[in-house]
């Protein structure tokens, strides 16, 4: 795990020494009640909800693999500022599965972590997070709900703005308890995402992102695929999002099928404080 991991943070560096250096950086939004959509992407960027502040997303993904089955994915995302550089996620899901007259259905594996901001302006990185999480086994591995077993999440995050356009940069690891009968015992992922203005609360989001093959009883091909679609801001605090998933290659296994041709949709509201930080004294 420890060179998984060291890998990761190498190979995110090297790319990232030849990225240009951008004036204004992307920083958190001045307005603590502004809504920060981490979907529809399946990258994240590296900035955290201010203190005391809830937000949740929401949304479903449907897609049919092929002319006899169907699946219907609604992730959920809880994100709780704990600091000013540190936010709780809660992340519950439900997924229904059908294949021809049979269909299963439940709760996904519930995932919980921490996003921890620790920069903001760094001349390659620019603003840039550390996520570790860890995925409870909630869902069924027998009706494809869940992985069956505990697995540990560790996630590298670099975010950049240029001229206007945000740039999200991701590499993450999974490490799976287990014998691998259910789930590979590591997978890694990689995304590059980026979300473009078009006019007044109008954007569009782009994204390319691959699961390298794994290995083991249930190792799987790679998969690359493409993400694309428009946001819109119905307010400040609410975002909604929709838009397509296109595979480029190899055929998705992961839970809500991400990698197999499929639809979506979303929204992001931020709800407002939970409670109020105390004001720290002068020193």
């Amino acid at each position: 795990m420890e060179r998984v991991v060291g890998v990761l943070l190498l190979a995110m560096l090297v790319g990232l020494g030849a990225a240009p250096t951008a004036n204004g950086q992307s920083t958190a939004p001045p307005d603590p009640r502004a809504a920060q959509p981490e979907r529809p992407t399946v990258a994240t960027h590296a900035f955290t909800v201010a203190p005391g502040i809830i937000e949740m997303e929401a949304g479903f993904l449907q897609l049919r693999p092929d002319s006899a089955s169907n699946q219907l994915g609604v992730p959920v995302l809880f994100k709780i500022g704990l600091g000013s550089r540190l936010q709780l996620d809660v992340a519950p899901g439900w997924l229904r599965n059908a294949n021809g007259g049979d269909a299963q259905s439940g709760m996904t594996d519930l995932t919980i972590g921490v996003k921890w901001r620790l920069l903001d302006r760094a001349p390659m990185l620019g603003a840039f997070a550390f996520q570790p999480t860890v995925s409870l086994p909630t869902g069924s591995a027998e009706d494809g709900t869940g992985a069956g077993t505990t697995s540990l999440n560790l996630l590298l995050v670099s975010s950049h703005k240029i001229h206007g356009v945000s740039l999200d940069i991701n590499l993450g690891c999974t490490r799976r308890g287990g014998d691998g009968s259910a789930a590979p015992k590591t997978a890694t992922l990689w995304s590059v995402s980026t979300g473009i203005p078009i006019a007044g609360r109008l954007g569009w989001a782009a994204e390319i992102y691959g699961y390298p093959g794994t290995s083991g009883p249930a190792g799987a091909v790679p998969v690359v695929a493409f993400l694309t679609g428009p946001s819109f801001g119905l307010t400040d605090s609410v975002v909604i999002d929709a838009g397509i998933i296109a595979n480029i290659s190899g055929l998705g296994t992961a839970v809500y099928g991400l990698g197999v041709n499929c639809i979506y949709g979303g929204i992001t509201w931020n709800m407002g404080r939970m409670w109020t930080p105390q004001a720290r004294p002068a020193t």
